[in-house]
């Protein structure tokens, strides 16, 4: 990386910043690369959601991802003044698998320890005590001490400061950001003197909520979607047009009295060494007897389970057919390494139904396992109504086989208690999927933050094809409407 002319972003807002950010983080490797930058760092607002994407594609692209993190934090420092502000960040960047890891523990704490707050968020004392392998910039306009400095409470802000150099040492560093805010002007020399006076860091940052400079207007509709509020409306979040990917060479101009602020961008990221890879599935073990093997218990478990259905329910088949596809699908599992993944799925469902907690019968391709079924995992005997197991496992096919349970809503969280109980709570995960706003419902949205007539909006609304097996896009609506395109064409305001 070359330090003359350059400048790398250190604090990029996803999508994955709900309702916030409103560039993909797929695409953040391919905006840097087009800008010529040979690096870029992600931070989404108090979660790590895109890192495993922006990680992949970003180094598609030719360009070093930065992990971060924009972590509101409590506890140090002051809060933005505005009354609409919520807890101040600051940004946190992952130099190292070991700082990446300490991100992922302040984040998970942000959502699962901060009770009876306004948003997620963490107390200083955790980022301190989680500091290795992070890079620490200050915050900004929206972080603990800018708002301070720029009230004039230049004590408060000069201890914000010193608490963090030393949780920080030289992995702190001051940042300034130039958005056009008086809140950031009037606080820009107190910061500016300080690092000076105690030898610490400045760094340069743009606080980038949108890829382009023309996207401004859309990104305001879609903070005024996110908080229910109408754009003409004065008392409301907003951003600056400032707020976007810009080029080095304007970044540069922009902190032309201030050169090593920018150079420091460059310092950052090459102190940052970590990216997110994608990995193979870690299989779980299933506890069993000493001397015995997941296999033998498997095919025990298996052959027990089948002469217990089979004596209560009537044959579909000859039993030999039964026995034959059982050890046929045996064989592939054990091949296939996932014996005790079979092992443990079975445990929790027959736990579920030892406790009386509703189960479904097991949806999906499961149901075609003749093994699921003598495991008690799913309630559908695959011969008798010719299911093929290699729908569900298929060895030439290397995946992992995917069993859809249905628990009851009211007590699932007992299941994922057992479970993580029995197996240990840092073996268990959960996931989340993430809702998108469709062609109708963001016009409606849109129509609704412009105030415009609401028989207007419906109108257009449905215009757009419906086909919720295959959504699509405004794009493909204007063209595959005719009066979709006439609408817009007479009315381009």
């Amino acid at each position: 990386m070359t330090v003359e002319g350059g400048f790398i972003h250190l604090r990029v807002r996803s999508a994955y910043s709900l309702l916030e950010g409103a560039a993909k983080a797929d695409a953040l490797g391919r905006i840097a690369a087009g800008q010529g930058m040979p690096a870029v760092a992600i931070a989404d607002r108090a979660n790590l959601f895109g890192a495993l994407e922006f990680s992949v594609t970003a180094k598609d692209a030719g360009v070093q991802p930065i992990i971060g993190c924009a972590l509101p934090v409590t506890g140090i420092g002051g809060r933005p003044p505005e009354r609409w502000a919520r807890t101040p960040t600051i940004v946190l960047l992952a130099q190292s698998e070991a700082g990446y890891l300490n991100l992922s523990t302040l984040s998970s704490m942000a959502y699962l320890e901060a009770d009876g707050v306004e948003e997620p968020s963490v107390p200083w004392s955790a980022v301190a005590a989680h500091s290795e392998g992070l890079i620490l910039l200050s915050g900004g306009a929206d972080g603990p001490v800018d708002p301070l400095f720029a009230a004039g409470r230049k004590a408060e802000g000069e201890a914000a400061l010193a608490a963090m150099a030393a949780a920080f040492g030289d992995r702190f560093y001051i940042e300034l950001q130039r958005h056009g805010l008086a809140s950031q002007a009037a606080a820009e020399p107190a910061l500016v003197a300080y690092a000076y006076a105690h030898d610490l860091p400045l760094v340069a940052t743009n606080d980038v909520y949108f890829p382009t400079a023309d996207l401004y207007t859309a990104h305001e509709a879609l903070l005024c979607i996110a908080d229910g509020a109408f754009i003409g409306q004065d008392e409301r979040r907003r951003v600056t047009p400032e707020h976007w990917f810009k080029p080095a060479a304007d970044m540069r101009a922009l902190f032309a009295d201030l050169p090593e602020a920018c150079d420091n961008t460059i310092d950052i990221a090459r102190r940052c060494a970590f990216m997110v890879n994608k990995r193979d599935p870690i299989m779980p073990r299933f506890p069993i007897a000493e001397g015995r093997t997941e296999d033998e218990e498997l095919a025990s478990q298996a052959r027990e389970g089948l002469r217990a259905r089979l004596a209560v329910h009537p044959l579909a088949v000859p039993l030999e057919a039964y026995e034959a596809r059982l050890e046929q699908e045996i064989a592939v599992i054990q091949n296939m390494g996932f014996s005790g993944y079979f092992l443990i799925v079975s445990d929790f469902m027959k736990w579920a139904v030892s406790q009386g907690i509703p189960v479904g019968p097991g949806r999906g391709s499961g149901a075609s396992s003749l093994v699921a079924w003598s495991l008690l995992i799913t309630g559908l005997d695959p011969l008798r109504y010719g299911l093929v197991f290699e729908r569900f496992l298929n060895p030439e096919r290397v995946s992992m086989p995917d069993f859809d349970i249905d628990f009851c809503q009211e007590r699932r969280e007992e299941v994922i208690a057992y479970v993580q109980q029995r197996y240990g709570g840092d073996r268990v995960a959960q996931i989340i999927t993430f809702g998108t706003l469709q062609a109708r419902a963001v016009l409606r949205d849109v129509g609704r933050v412009l105030q415009m007539p609401l028989g207007q909006v419906d109108r257009l609304a449905k215009m757009v094809p419906a086909n919720p097996a295959n959504p699509v896009t405004l794009a493909r609506a204007l063209e595959l409407e005719p009066r979709l395109r006439q609408a817009q064409e007479e009315d381009e305001s």
